[in-house]
C-alpha cells in the first residue's frame, strides 16, 4: 500500500500519483461515477440539448449576415435561455463541490483507516459533513483568492510587453494552483479556519515546517506542471475530434454547390455537442489526477505527521505474524 506522508521527490510524485490509481482506481472511480455521475450526465444532457440550438442559431445567422435574426431569435426565448443557464450553472456548482471535495475526502478516509474498500456511502457521509465548509471555502475563493489571483495576473499581462510577463505566467499559473489546492486539503484535513488555511498553502510552497530542508517550491511546480501536460494532452484528443467536424462540416461542398455554413444543423450538430459533452465528462474525470497528485504534494509538506506514521509503522510490526 502506497504511504502517503512521506517525503517525496520530483519523480515520485509523478509515479506515485499513477501507482495510487493503479491500486486504487477502480474503488476510487466507481465511488465518484455512484456520487457524481448523475449530476454529471445530466449537465451534459442539458448543455447539449439547451444551448446546441443556441449556437446554431448563432453561427448560421452571422455568416450569412444576418445578424438581426439572432438577435430576434434570443429575444424570443431569452426566458428558456436564461432557465437553462440558471440550470446549468446550478449543476455545474454541485458537480464542481463534489468534484473538488470528493479526492480530499477520499484520501483523507483512506489515509486514516488504510481501508482499500471504502464505500461510496461512507464518502457521501462525508460530503454531507462537510458542506457547510465547502460553502465558506468557495466564498473565500471567490472573494478572496480570485480577486488577488486576477491582479497578479493582471500585472503578469502587463509584463508581458517586456518579454518577463511570460516566464511569470508560467512560474505563477502552476504555484497557483498548488496554493489553492494545498488550501483545500489542508481545509478539509484540519479544523483550521480558512485564512489559516490559506497562509499555511502558502508558506508550504516555500519551505517545510522545521525550515531546515531544501524549499520544495520546484518540485511541486515541475510535478504539477508535467501532469498538466499530460492531462491537457489527452484531453485535446477529444477536442480536437469535434473541431475537424465542424471545419469539415464548414468546408464540405454539397451537391448545390454552396459551401455548408452551418455545422451545428442536423444529426451532425447533435453527434459534434455529444463530443463536447464526452470531453467535458472526461475532463472532471481527469482533474481527480491533478488533486491526487497535489494530496501527495500536501503529505509531503506535513513532516510533522511523517514522524507518527512511521512510529505507528513500528508498533505494528509483528502483530500480523501470530
Amino acid at each position: 500500500m502506497i504511504q502517503f506522508y512521506q517525503k517525496r521527490d520530483f519523480g515520485t510524485f509523478i509515479s506515485d500519483t499513477f501507482a495510487f490509481f493503479k491500486e486504487h482506481g477502480k474503488n476510487y472511480f466507481k465511488n465518484y461515477l455512484l456520487i457524481n455521475g448523475i449530476l454529471l450526465i445530466l449537465m451534459v444532457i442539458i448543455f447539449v440539448l439547451g444551448y446546441r440550438e443556441l449556437f446554431s442559431q448563432m453561427l448560421g445567422s452571422n455568416t450569412s449576415g444576418q445578424n438581426y435574426y439572432f438577435e430576434a431569435y434570443f429575444q424570443e426565448n431569452q426566458a428558456v435561455l436564461i432557465l437553462v443557464s440558471t440550470i446549468v450553472f446550478i449543476l455545474f456548482l454541485a458537480v464542481t463541490m463534489v468534484s473538488y471535495s470528493y479526492p480530499i475526502l477520499y484520501l483523507k478516509r483512506l489515509t486514516e483507516t488504510g481501508n482499500k474498500n471504502i464505500k461510496a456511502d461512507e464518502i457521501l457521509n462525508d460530503l454531507k459533513n462537510n458542506v457547510g465548509r465547502f460553502f465558506k471555502l468557495f466564498l473565500g475563493l471567490f472573494f478572496i483568492v480570485t480577486p488577488l489571483a486576477m491582479i497578479v495576473f493582471g500585472l503578469t499581462v502587463v509584463l508581458m510587453f517586456i518579454l518577463i510577463g511570460f516566464f511569470l505566467l508560467i512560474l505563477l499559473g502552476p504555484a497557483l494552483m498548488n496554493v489553492v489546492n494545498f488550501l483545500m486539503f489542508d481545509y478539509f484535513n484540519t479544523r483550521k479556519g480558512f485564512f489559516e488555511s490559506l497562509s499555511y498553502a502558502v508558506r508550504a510552497q516555500f519551505s517545510y515546517k522545521n525550515g531546515r530542508e531544501k524549499s520544495p517550491f520546484w518540485k511541486y511546480w515541475g510535478s504539477t506542471i508535467v501532469m498538466y501536460f499530460i492531462i491537457q494532452t489527452v484531453s485535446s484528443i477529444f477536442t480536437m475530434i469535434p473541431m475537424m467536424f465542424i471545419f469539415g462540416g464548414m468546408m464540405t461542398i454539397p451537391e448545390t454547390g454552396e459551401l455548408q455554413q452551418n455545422p451545428f444543423e442536423g444529426p451532425m450538430g447533435i453527434f459534434i455537442f455529444i463530443l463536447y459533452g464526452v470531453s467535458l465528462l472526461f475532463s472532471f474525470l481527469m482533474m481527480n489526477v491533478i488533486f491526487v497528485n497535489s494530496g501527495l504534494q500536501y503529505y509531503d509538506s506535513r513532516t510533522d505527521l511523517h514522524r507518527n506514521v512511521d512510529l505507528s509503522e513500528i508498533d505494528t510490526i509483528g502483530t500480523h505474524e501470530i
